[in-house]
């Protein structure tokens, strides 16, 4: 085995998942570089109307690639699941079958996102004095969408095998390439948004092709032979469930995000400006806890495909306790240094812009520890193959989210307020029911066999 690989599904789990999920956190620290230089120079050297702009234009983004980086989520469970039950061949059958899937509903969402721009930023609330740099940044950010797949694609092959030091060294590269690139095309060549958006796409093309040259050449394991582009409609079948169902998840929790991010938009420019800093430092605080949802979920296939029940049982308590201990840091820190954070986004004259992200924050990083749980639970039902579930726990989480975040908003002595609080009730009650279905029906989740086989357990008969 390449000694970038590694199999979880022996020795001590705690220690497992951690260096699993080193690489995974490091590497969307860098990711997370990408966004956060992005938006210290908008908002240092070109304004809030700017900064606005491209906050917006995230959420945005976010969402429609979010299908595909679903999608590739998804097939990594497949993936997963073959490398720990030692199927080498179905597994690079599971390959071919999933880049063929996945290529065509990219192209798909490129053309559509490129024809519809101008009714989705309709529909999103932007406001007009900053809508031609909205436009401007999103059409050219559109054109990079081939490479965010093309990178979540082999990122997902590496980490399925359980090597996840791979895709963090092509994301630092491309990080450092989008820092190099902000500073030229921003600040020595004044290209304003146009210079975010491009430097942006460049660094996505950079660790796209690096990461795909590097896989083909370097992997044996994953290299496909003549008999891996037979169509086998077994494993095609498998992959769009798992791939399909995974989007699913990852598309409503992002739609629900967009539909908070419009009424944002409703209050505006300075509102939007603090809400698109504030969630900057959010997501950066609580990246982590995604982190080891994601390796959880290897974690949790491969010992499904090898039969290591028990393991799954103690994985669970070492994640918990994992998030519990890093959410209570982070929780702390953000809480206490919200200000100076906000400060790191915005001018310090900016005192309106920096008051709306500061009590955004006060607010919603003191339950860190409810949205780390629901990334683990996430991880956990995609690992047993009950992707379905995630769907479920994201509509209560999102549904809970935009149902409160609407009424609150419109209560007089709530208003903007509302919306914050909003975020951890839903947290809190997707949590509660994910734990309670789990504990009541362990037994026959853990029963699942990908070959077809339910070890005679139906899933009508599983308890809410």
């Amino acid at each position: 085995m390449d000694a970038m690989m590694k199999d979880l599904t022996k020795g001590n789990e705690t220690k497992a998942i951690v260096l699993f999920s080193i690489p995974m956190i490091a590497g969307n620290i860098f990711q997370q570089l990408y966004n956060i230089v992005d938006t210290v120079i908008v908002g240092r050297f070109i304004g809030p109307s700017a900064l606005a702009a491209v906050g917006s234009s995230y959420t945005l983004m976010v969402f429609l690639t979010s299908i595909i980086i679903g999608l590739c989520m998804g097939s990594g469970v497949v993936f997963a699941f073959f490398f720990g039950a030692r199927e080498m061949e179905k597994l690079k059958k599971s390959f071919f079958s999933s880049m063929i899937f996945i290529l065509a509903v990219t192209v798909v969402i490129n053309v559509l996102a490129l024809v519809m721009l101008d009714n989705i930023l309709v529909m999103t609330n932007i406001p007009k004095d900053i809508y031609a740099d909205t436009r401007e940044y999103l059409l050219i950010i559109f054109t990079g969408i081939i490479f965010v797949f093309v990178y979540n694609y082999f990122a997902a092959v590496l980490r399925s095998i359980g090597d996840s030091i791979t895709p963090l060294t092509f994301l630092v590269v491309a990080a450092l390439v989008n820092i190099g690139l902000d500073l030229i095309f921003i600040v020595g060549l004044k290209m304003g948004v146009e210079g975010v958006a491009w430097a942006t796409v460049i660094a996505q093309a950079v660790s796209a092709v690096t990461i795909a040259f590097y896989s083909f050449a370097k992997m044996p394991e994953i290299r496909l032979t003549f008999q891996s582009f037979n169509w086998d409609g077994v494993i095609a079948r498998h992959i769009a469930n798992h791939a399909v169902l995974t989007s699913v998840q990852q598309s409503i929790m992002n739609l629900g995000i967009l539909t908070v991010q419009g009424l944002v938009n409703s209050f505006g420019v300075t509102v939007m400006a603090g809400f698109a800093a504030a969630v900057k430092i959010d997501s950066f605080a609580y990246m982590p806890m995604q982190d080891f949802g994601n390796a959880f979920s290897t974690y949790t296939a491969q010992n499904m495909g090898a039969g290591e029940e028990e393991r799954i049982h103690r994985g669970i308590r070492s994640t918990t306790i994992l998030i519990t201990l890093f959410c209570i840091a982070a929780s702390l820190f953000v809480f206490f240094f919200s200000e100076n954070l906000m400060q790191i986004f915005v001018r310090k004259s900016e005192a309106d812009v920096i008051a709306v992200g500061t009590q955004y924050l006060h607010i919603v990083a003191a339950f860190y520890c409810l949205i780390g749980y629901l990334f683990m639970l996430y991880g956990l039902y995609r690992g047993l193959a009950k992707t379905w579930m995630s769907i479920v726990l994201t509509v209560i989480s999102l549904g809970t989210r935009v149902f409160l975040a609407y009424f609150l908003a419109t209560q007089t002595s709530i208003g903007l307020v509302g919306i914050w609080w909003a975020i951890p009730t839903g947290w809190l009650l997707a949590d509660a029911f994910g734990f309670i279905y789990y504990l009541r029906n362990s037994k026959k989740l853990l029963a699942f066999d990908l070959g077809g086989n339910y070890a005679d357990v139906e899933d009508s008969n599983i308890q809410y």
